[in-house]
């Protein structure tokens, strides 16, 4: 009646999931354009539609399983939405999956199935059944060995996460780091792990900051080594002073309690995503002048 190049094509031309093609040309005897308008009546092919659309808002959520963790982040448009359970319940499903499967790429992780649907394909239905663009965006699978253990914090509901990994520490402490990433934003765990382009190009702005500060070019150059101890103190998690006690830099406090932090991921809703400024009277004030 239809062939797995029709359920191939039809999902090209509508974004809807492959069980849902299949379904719309089984009830339409395999013609593709009758196929077409059954998905459009059922409101599934919308979903390629929203592509375009800004999702800036969402949740991020951590699991943990013995000496698996995984931490992740999906998007929708509107934090309405994010509150809805079937969006919950995604996050959910696909986090529990990732935990199963121990897959670390974006592409291998579209690929898993939950209850026999491809969790590229369960996006899709999903983003039909809502009404609205979601995105998943982000994940880390992350493992430690029997002598670590796991810290997570959640603050404001999922807006942010953060997960660590510390050795020789207990539960309290981790958590502590955990809420101290959560809240001070560092970007790397240490001096090591800043990338040497970021690194350079800091240094040059802090040299150009001394040349118009009206110093000379050989004192600039010597401020710049005292001024990039400072820059890692505000980026690097071991540098920074420890929220609970701005006396101790994490690291201190990690190990004035028999810890070592090993590695911290943090998880922020929407960062990076440049959101679209909707200024409603200035559409319409654009609209009148037209």
């Amino acid at each position: 009646m239809f062939s797995a190049v029709d359920v191939k094509n039809l999902r090209e031309k509508t974004g809807a999931g492959m069980l849902d093609c299949k379904k719309a040309l089984e009830a339409t005897n395999g013609n593709i354009e009758q196929a077409i308008d059954w998905l459009r009546e059922k409101g599934i092919s919308k979903a390629s539609k929203k592509e375009s659309r800004i999702a800036a808002e969402g949740l991020s959520e951590i699991m943990v399983e013995g000496n698996k963790a995984v931490i992740l982040e999906v998007n929708s448009e509107t934090d309405f939405v994010a509150k809805n359970e079937e969006f919950k319940k995604f996050i959910t499903n696909v986090g529990t999956a990732i935990l199963k499967s121990g897959v670390t790429t974006m592409n291998d992780a579209l690929e898993l199935e939950i209850d026999g649907e491809k969790i590229s394909d369960y996006l899709i239905n999903l983003i039909a059944k809502i009404g609205e663009k979601i995105s998943f965006r982000r994940f880390e699978f992350v493992t430690k060995n029997d002598n670590e253990i796991f810290g997570s914090y959640s603050h404001m509901g999922g807006r942010i996460s953060s997960l660590t990994v510390l050795e020789g520490a207990n539960e309290e402490v981790a958590k502590n780091v955990s809420m101290h990433v959560a809240a001070m934003r560092p970007l790397y765990l240490n001096k090591e792990e800043v990338p040497e382009d970021v690194l350079e190009h800091e240094k040059q702005v802090i040299k150009e900051q001394a040349i118009n500060e009206g110093k000379p070019l050989d004192i600039a150059e010597k401020m710049v080594t005292g001024r990039i101890n400072k820059y890692y103190k505000e980026i690097c998690l071991l540098e920074q002073p420890f929220v609970k006690d701005p006396d101790v830099t994490v690291e201190e406090y990690a190990k004035s309690n028999g810890g070592t932090i090993k590695k911290m991921v943090r998880f922020e809703v929407g960062e990076g995503i440049e959101k679209k400024n909707e200024d409603f009277a200035q559409e319409v004030m654009s609209q009148i002048n037209k």
